[in-house]
């Protein structure tokens, strides 16, 4: 992390200091700046209990986030065709990224591999035991167990992949973020409106619910 810091003009702080100093990182960088990591959710299946992983990525500064696949083994093909699907010099959704910040997991060596050297995207590789330095995508994956993943039983990996799909679609249009000023990412056109009767709608059978004004 000392290495980054100084390639970007930011001296290192003491050990008792170091948050400042990431702060300083991060705030040099806020708009091309990316995170990613995995969640783990068990899933029954023909086979019995099988762990399937969760991979997300968020850019920071709009909290918009991106599931870049859901797999029982995240090996290293599967992570590289992840990387191609993510590096897209169309629609790739770290085609703007400067930076990815990314913990020391061994999951992640083929992905940094393959940023590293097709990409000009930077790859930060966070020291070990440091979870407040990827505290946005900490929190968004409790959010997203809080909120839904807890709270259900899957059967089968499609049934996983309906969930996460639907709470993604929930927590960038319906949701509202206290860290983007009590504000949605993704606004629908008549999020505004003050006229019309104000109806509820449901997710997931429910569980997952937000109010709007009908069109009057």
């Amino acid at each position: 992390m000392a290495n980054v810091l100084k390639a970007h003009g930011i001296e290192p702080a003491p050990d008792r200091q170091r948050t400042p100093a990431w702060s300083t990182f991060l705030k040099a960088h806020w708009d091309t700046i990316f995170a990613t990591d995995f969640t783990t959710v068990e899933v029954r299946t023909r086979n019995g209990l099988v762990t399937f992983y969760v991979l997300a990525v968020m850019h920071l500064k709009t909290r918009r986030v991106h599931i870049a696949g859901i797999t029982p083994s995240p090996n290293a093909t599967w992570m590289k065709q992840a990387c191609r699907n993510l590096t897209d010099c169309e629609d790739g959704f770290l085609k703007d990224a400067s930076h990815l910040s990314v913990d020391r997991d061994v999951s992640f060596i083929a992905l940094r591999d393959f940023i590293e050297q097709n990409t000009d995207t930077e790859v930060v590789v966070l020291p070990p035991k440091s979870p407040n330095l990827n505290a946005y995508m900490e929190r968004w994956f409790r959010s997203l167990k809080f909120e839904c993943l807890d709270r259900m039983m899957f059967f089968g990996e499609r049934s996983l992949e309906n969930a996460v799909r639907e709470y993604v679609q929930h927590y960038h249009g319906k949701r509202n973020h206290q860290g983007l000023g009590n504000q949605l990412i993704d606004p629908s056109d008549n999020v505004n409106a003050v006229a019309g009767k104000i109806e509820c709608r449901e997710r997931l059978g429910g569980m997952l619910k937000y109010y709007h004004r009908r069109a009057a």
